[in-house]
């Protein structure tokens, strides 16, 4: 029998790069009863996965021995108990501003005592050798202890450890005035990271902030105000003017514009009328809306929007697992060249020996893989983000990261490059005026839910016509709906069941044919015993398929579209969207289809509403579901657009080959830095301070090279 897992979450402080992620997990892992342990450090989130009967307090002790702070934010969960709440998955450990941080103190004390002991060795030169040990001593020992903590549970070859070596040998040779200037340099380009990685993290979890905390439910017509997150699914809330809607819901009254940005990145206000789906944290620019809350505060869209890319940032792409399997042979290895270079020259060609002990020092600093290891998550982490935030939604930097490889896309027709809903296209009348055959073919259709006769009344009611009332109306399967209206019978249905009612003329014969053959739908009225007209309806495509189809063109990227429907219906809808089409297949051809496509050596994304086709999906390099927000949008594909337009997806594979053409930046920037450095500094022409400074330097421009992500924009506006 397997054992019971379980998992616990906690919110951790003062975290802020991928080398203090290394620490955390390695010293984690060490604990009694722990299986596995992810650490997202753009979120600040740790989850460990145990046996059960691991203590929070033995996690957070382990947190402290390294210097950290943190806090559980949701009991240990497992087969029969809940997951995290919203407010927990989303709340961020609490903090004061950056410049109260402990590590902003720690700066600022370094800081000052090291001009102390400019001022100190000024006046009295005696004693200016101990004023600068003292100043190297209020920075340096905080940072040696958490080297020590590090090594002790895990983490010989720490950033820390580094530091302290080249400070500590910097002072055996003479230059205390220098290392603690590089000591207080290290604190200073620390305290950066930490401000930029609080930065991104707010970034995503600042939508969370866009829900009300209050709601105003209406029971019996009394209307009470209550805290958001207490709402109860079926309750009946209120929504004002101006006001932000707490929870998602479906509207069951009244009709307006909302303003779903903040949900969904559109920038247009979107019209919502009578059994439309609304968004937490959406903004109602129109009348007094009454909505029935349909999902609870802990699985609001923002709140598994947030859940999601935390979870996402925990999964690594390929380029960051390589860099970190990259930087555990690295740092070893700086480790091993600086002693060479301290030691070789002497030994070999009788250099002298401060001379080379100070450059072997610098290369341990230069040789620091801190901004080389934050270079792609920070990247990924802020792609997620700004993806995020205009409805973009992919599962992790591996997903992120093959979009923009992608070479070919399968999209399924009804409900991803169509709207998923037929219209009447036209209205043909015959024996009656057009108007009149609309009304007649309304009243035969009132009530019905089928998705023709939605559509026609829809039609009906733009054209602000009322239908008369129908009496004994029947449905006859497999040919349509009779009734008698307004003392006659009429007949409404397909051409070849109207054919026998009533005599179809040659011209009626070529229009019917000539609809057909653009993929429309055809529906006869047939009145007292002769054709009043004729209603063409069909599913048409979404107003942005052709713009974003054409992008996907344009990169070169090859576009099939998949449908169950007829050859002639699929045909038509292709030759107006330009693209190939494959009809009339079964799920299990799609899925043979994308193997087919995979075969030829194309990266394959497969796009569909996250319902049907699962097989191909799944079997694609990337699957991506077209859908509002709701659960299998969000959670069946690896990635999601959540205002469902065909636009969207050449919008993510734009945002994936920028995150990747950063990340290259990034790589260059880091390397490039130490690289130059690494020369100037065997040659004699820097020292300890250039060599941080490429190190703190090179760290703090990577993550601010990142953070442009998040002002990431669609090259287009959208329709």
């Amino acid at each position: 029998m397997t054992a019971e897992t379980f998992e616990s979450r906690y919110r951790v402080s003062g975290m802020d790069c991928a080398g203090c992620g290394r620490k955390i997990d390695t010293a984690v892992r060490k604990l009694p009863g722990v299986e596995d342990v992810s650490v997202a450090v753009q979120t600040g989130a740790l989850k460990v996965r145990h046996g059960g009967g691991l203590a929070d307090e033995a996690v957070l002790q382990q947190l402290r021995n390294l210097g950290y702070d943190g806090e559980p934010v949701a009991p240990a969960t497992g087969p029969g108990r809940p997951p995290a709440g919203p407010a927990e998955a989303a709340a961020e450990h609490a903090a004061g501003p950056w410049w109260w941080t402990r590590k902003a103190r720690l700066t600022a004390l370094c800081g000052l005592a090291l001009l102390v002991a400019y001022g100190v060795g000024t006046v009295f030169p005696a004693v200016e050798r101990y004023a600068f040990l003292a100043a190297l001593a209020v920075g340096l020992i905080p940072v040696a202890s958490r080297a020590v903590s590090a090594a002790r549970y895990g983490t010989l070859f720490s950033i820390e450890m580094l530091m302290s070596i080249a400070a500590v040998g910097a002072v055996f040779i003479g230059a205390e005035e220098e290392a603690a200037a590089v000591v207080l340099l290290f604190l200073i380009g620390e305290m950066l990271e930490g401000v930029a990685a609080g930065r991104a993290r707010r970034s995503i979890q600042g939508l969370a902030a866009l829900v009300p905390k209050t709601a105003r439910v209406e029971v019996d017509g009394v209307t009470t105000e209550v805290a958001a997150d207490a709402l109860e699914i079926g309750a009946v809330i209120l929504v004002r003017p101006g006001d932000r809607v707490p929870a998602d819901g479906e509207i069951i009254e009244g009709a307006g514009d909302l303003d779903e940005a903040p949900v969904t990145g559109e920038s247009v206000p979107r019209r919502k009328v009578v059994g439309d789906a609304v968004f937490a944290g959406t903004i109602n620019g129109g009348s007094v809306l009454r909505v029935r809350v349909t999902a609870s505060a802990s699985d609001n869209t923002i709140a598994r929007v947030v859940r999601l890319v935390e979870e996402a940032q925990e999964s690594k792409s390929p380029t960051e697992r390589f860099i970190d399997r990259f930087s555990k042979v690295y740092t070893p290895g700086v480790l091993v060249f600086g002693a060479l270079v301290a030691v070789a020259p002497p030994l070999l060609f009788g250099g002298a020996w401060n001379d080379w002990i100070y450059k072997g020092l610098a290369v341990l600093l230069i040789g620091c893989p801190c901004a080389l290891v934050i270079s792609t998550p920070a990247a990924i982490a802020a792609g997620l983000s700004a993806g995020a935030r205009r409805g973009l939604l992919m599962k992790g930097g591996a997903v992120l990261e093959t979009l923009g490889k992608i070479t070919a896309i399968a999209f399924d027709k009804t409900g991803t490059l169509t709207a998923g809903k037929p219209i009447v296209t036209d209205v043909v009348g015959g024996a009656r005026e057009s108007a009149v055959l609309l009304s007649l073919a309304a009243a035969l259709e009132t009530g019905s839910s089928h998705p023709l006769a939605v559509a026609i009344l829809a039609r009906a009611k733009a054209d602000r016509i009322a239908p008369p009332p129908a009496t004994a109306t029947r449905a006859i399967a497999g040919e349509g709906v009779e009734g008698e209206v307004a003392g006659e019978v009429a007949f409404l249905g397909s051409p070849q069941a109207a054919a026998r009612r009533a005599s179809i003329s040659p011209s009626q014969d070529a229009a019917i044919a000539a609809f057909n053959a653009e993929g429309k739908t055809v529906a006869v009225l047939v009145v007292a015993g002769e054709v009043a007209g004729f209603l063409a309806m069909r599913d048409e495509p979404r107003p942005d398929a052709v713009s974003g189809l054409a992008d996907l063109k344009a990169r070169g990227i090859r576009t099939i579209m998949l449908t169950g429907d007829n050859r002639r219906t699929a045909e038509a809808v292709a030759a107006g969207l330009g693209i190939e089409p494959r009809a009339e297949l079964l799920p299990q051809d799609k899925l043979v289809i994308v193997k087919g496509l995979q075969a030829e050596g194309l990266v394959v994304a497969k796009v569909g509403d996250g319902i049907n086709d699962a097989p191909a999906l799944a079997q694609a390099d990337v699957g991506i579901a077209m859908g509002g927000g709701t659960d299998v949008a969000l959670e069946t594909a690896d990635a999601a657009v959540l205002h469902g337009r065909v636009r969207d997806i050449p919008d993510m594979i734009a945002l994936s080959q920028g995150v990747m053409g950063n990340i290259r930046q990034n790589i260059t920037i880091a390397l490039g830095l130490k690289a130059v450095f690494l020369v100037t500094t065997v040659l004699g022409v820097t020292g300890l301070w250039p060599a941080i400074l490429a190190d703190t330097g090179a760290t703090v421009l990577v993550t601010a090279n990142a953070m442009r992500l998040l002002r990431w924009t669609p090259s287009h506006k959208a329709p």
